[in-house]
């Protein structure tokens, strides 16, 4: 483009700019103030930047990458959770929300302008490679992590199914960086996941919120309780990172006939808003025990404060993430989009969860499973713990079972090394237990 050219744009910006500024303060004439000549003085000194680099930097550059560049930092800027997106970006993520994505399944955040890890999504190839939540992303690739925003560490971490990507993670209590190179794949977001623990405990695994969430997880619900009488309930929403916040209330919904779910407050009055529950046609007159730890962020703790401020279920694990605030995507007018924080969500209590996370009911650590070959001493001797000990004539008659199928195997894994979920079954069994105890009069 011509030096001429160049000029003549950077005037036409400089013309819509002002444009825009006009109708904006046209249409917010209750909140026009002295600010209005501020305004105007910093488009002016933006684009005196913009002519000088167009005019003089060593290298032609590309007018609308340094625009897409300004506004991206002047997002950036604002928080954390806040982004510019190009219209590719805002295409993918409307992908997201509804279907898979090619990449290796994490959630990620910043936390003391940290790329941290929320959580790695179940069965992903980022889970299954060790990824953890809390783990501090410093490089992805050869490039640092200094200074990048999020949406140029999602860009850069995703990538087509097949290749590999290195990621550098410092994590605590390690003393040097960890490697992990990963194989990027399809990453499909089946939110949902159900199992029976026990004839009468149902487990119920929510991974995500998507479009489809509260619709797949009363389906699987009422399957359950169509066959089975149950007297418990576990629902995990561990090392889950959120994601839609309509799933999150239509989830807690489900299992509340009565009562606020959530309360959000935002700077204009339409972002405020108060979500009562209502009566549904899941049974749920059973003990419940909400399985959260520091990988539930967002819409998790939206759903984990709904039930424990209602007294409908008791938390188990460790404390949330505490990510209290509400983004609204905002299509733009050239394809392009804008996740920009609107509101901050309270819990029906009226406690904001930002930065604080919400503490459970009963704290009880993740144990990781010992390793293969390790042995641990157990606390208290036991009869099976003695060499050449008799067995049990009902045990010795149950190994002669064939062979369990897929889902008895799943069950066994879950009861062998998750002890979080154990406690949370010796839970609703007690629960059962002194529901049946006759007190005093």
């Amino acid at each position: 483009m011509a030096l001429s050219n160049r000029k003549y744009l950077v005037d036409i910006i400089l013309i819509s700019l002002l444009m825009v500024t006009v109708l904006f303060f046209q249409g917010n004439r209750g909140q026009v103030s002295a600010d209005t000549k501020d305004i105007y003085k910093n488009i002016e000194v933006f684009t005196e930047v913009l002519r000088q680099i167009e005019e003089n930097y060593v290298e032609p550059q590309d007018s609308q990458k340094l625009i897409y560049g300004a506004i991206k930092g002047m997002v950036q800027s604002l928080d954390p959770h806040s982004s510019f997106m190009t219209k590719q970006e805002h295409r993918d993520l409307m992908i997201e929300t509804k279907g898979s994505f090619s990449g290796v399944g994490i959630e990620i955040s910043m936390r003391d302008n940290v790329l941290t890890v929320v959580a790695p999504i179940e069965g992903t190839p980022a889970y299954e490679a060790g990824i953890k939540s809390g783990d501090k992303i410093i490089k992805i690739g050869k490039k640092s992590t200094r200074g990048m925003g999020l949406t140029d560490a999602v860009k850069n971490i995703r990538g087509k199914k097949g290749t590999k990507v290195k990621l550098t993670i410092a994590r605590k209590g390690e003393e040097k960086p960890i490697e992990f190179v990963i194989t990027r794949d399809v990453i499909p977001l089946k939110s949902v996941r159900s199992l029976l623990l026990a004839p009468d405990i149902a487990y119920l695994r929510i991974s995500n919120f998507q479009s489809k969430t509260a619709r797949d997880l009363s389906a699987a619900l009422k399957k359950i309780e169509k066959d089975h009488k149950l007297k418990g309930l576990i629902l995990d929403l561990r090392n889950n990172p959120g994601g839609l916040l309509s799933q999150a209330i239509e989830v807690a919904d489900l299992f509340l006939d009565s009562g606020i779910i959530v309360t959000t407050k935002g700077r204009n009055a339409s972002q405020d808003m108060q979500v009562a529950a209502k009566k549904n046609d899941i049974e749920g007159n059973y003990p419940i025990v909400v399985l959260v730890n520091g990988g539930s962020a967002s819409a998790s703790e939206i759903v984990a404060g709904a039930l424990q401020d209602n007294k409908k279920a008791l938390l188990l694990g460790t404390k949330t993430f505490g990510k209290g605030s509400v983004q609204t995507i905002l299509p733009l007018s050239d394809g392009s989009g804008l996740r920009l924080t609107t509101a901050r969500y309270y819990t029906p209590s009226g406690k904001s969860i930002q930065s604080s996370g919400i503490t459970p009911d009963i704290e009880v650590e993740y144990i990781p499973p010992k390793k293969e070959g390790e042995k641990r001493k157990p606390k208290f001797i036991r009869e099976k713990d003695l060499k050449g000990h008799m067995e049990n004539d009902t045990q010795a008659k149950e190994s002669k079972k064939p062979e369990e199928n897929e889902k008895d195997s799943r069950i066994k894994k879950i009861l062998e090394k998750d002890n979080q979920v154990v406690q949370a079954m010796q839970l609703l069994k007690t629960w059962n237990i002194f529901s049946q105890i006759k007190t005093g009069q």
